[in-house]
């Protein structure tokens, strides 16, 4: 998979450069001593200007295909709204470009199994934005589950639930079209993948329900803070703001609660791994509590540890991939199993039919 000179720096594009490029993956790869950025692309021009100024990259643009027309360019990142992944992804790899693709893979499984292809077709990395495979307590908890300290793994329950939290309602966030999905695509994908990471099983059947009911009248919904704000007056809202369902898999089940908006002020942001032996709560984007019976008395452990950066650990890993060409964690071909089970929730929401999968 190697197309790069290990002597020389990978020089890198970054298309998109909106809220994930600034706050995660801008930082991460200008500060590697052995990558050069060589474009900062976004559609809006200001974004693209400010990128390049505040890093110090070498050029700006709004069409991202100059910089996939560059044979300097060794490898983007393509961090846009969700609706482009597929066609930006597709054409990088069409021009010889290892991808790095934010979550989610792109709208639905089909897309994405067409993704993965074209990068084996190739011989290219395409690594997805499943950042937290690198978190030091999803790693943690994943060694508790192989080493067997939680006995049989037996269910699994997360809740990814918020007060009023819709983002720039009527914007790309509650657009379908644009985005794919609401709060599952949203927050869901994060948890429901390093469910899978963590325990490694198949999706066998999902019975889920979907709802679009707080955000329908724009200018109606009441809120405190509205990050990738503000609303769009006369904008749309056509995706889910809440998501419920089971799902049995190859070994332990999972069941989930997540939305955007509720009329509950109280916001919910864990994973719970259920084990005959041992339980852990993990409270999601930091640390974790071991609960276990041991000499007949019941104990509660939370491990002390440093958290690092998992954006930091996650675009090193993927720099790392393409020098030593390996498929690491967050290759595409160890996240499909993800995005069939989203497309699953959503084709069980729309049948009101529990949907079983090969």
């Amino acid at each position: 998979m190697d197309n790069t000179d290990k002597t020389k720096k990978i020089k890198i594009a970054v298309i998109g450069c909106g809220n994930i490029a600034n706050n995660a993956h801008l930082p991460a790869l200008s500060a590697m001593p052995d990558v050069e950025i060589l474009y900062a692309v976004d559609l809006i021009e200001e974004r693209a200007r400010a990128a390049k100024e505040r890093y110090g990259l070498g050029r700006w643009q709004t069409d991202y295909r100059a910089a996939l027309d560059d044979g300097d360019v060794n490898a983007v990142f393509v961090l846009t709204p969700n609706y482009s992944h597929y066609t930006i992804t597709m054409d990088a790899l069409k021009a010889g470009k290892h991808v790095f693709c934010e979550k989610p893979i792109t709208n639905n499984y089909a897309l994405s199994r067409e993704m993965a292809a074209e990068a084996e077709k190739r011989n290219l990395i395409l690594n997805i934005g499943v950042c937290n495979r690198y978190h030091k307590s999803v790693e943690l908890i994943k060694d508790f589950v192989e080493q067997g300290r939680l006995g049989e793994l037996y269910h699994i329950y997360c809740s990814f639930r918020s007060f009023r939290s819709i983002p720039g309602l009527g914007g790309a966030f509650t657009s379908k079209e644009k985005s794919g999905g609401g709060v599952l695509i949203d927050w869901g994908i994060h948890f429901l993948d390093l469910i899978l990471y963590i325990t490694g099983v198949k999706v066998r059947t999902v019975s889920a329900n979907t709802y679009n009911k707080l955000g329908r009248d724009i200018s109606a919904y009441v809120y405190k803070d509205m990050w990738a704000g503000p609303p769009v007056p006369g904008g749309v809202c056509d995706v889910d703001d809440m998501v419920s369902g089971f799902v049995r898999t190859s070994g332990a089940s999972i069941s989930f609660n997540g939305a955007w908006a509720q009329n509950i002020d109280q916001n919910e942001m864990f994973v719970d791994f259920m084990g005959d032996k041992g339980g852990i709560r993990l409270m999601y984007g930091k640390g974790f509590t071991f609960y276990t019976a041991q000499d007949g008395v019941l104990q509660s452990v939370t491990p002390d540890y440093h958290i690092p950066n998992m954006y930091q650990r996650e675009d090193l890993r993927f720099i790392e991939a393409l020098r030593q060409g390996l498929k690491t964690r967050s290759h595409i071909s160890a996240v499909l199993e993800s995005a069939r089970l989203l497309d699953a929730i959503y084709e069980s929401a729309e049948k009101e039919a529990e949907i079983r999968l090969n």
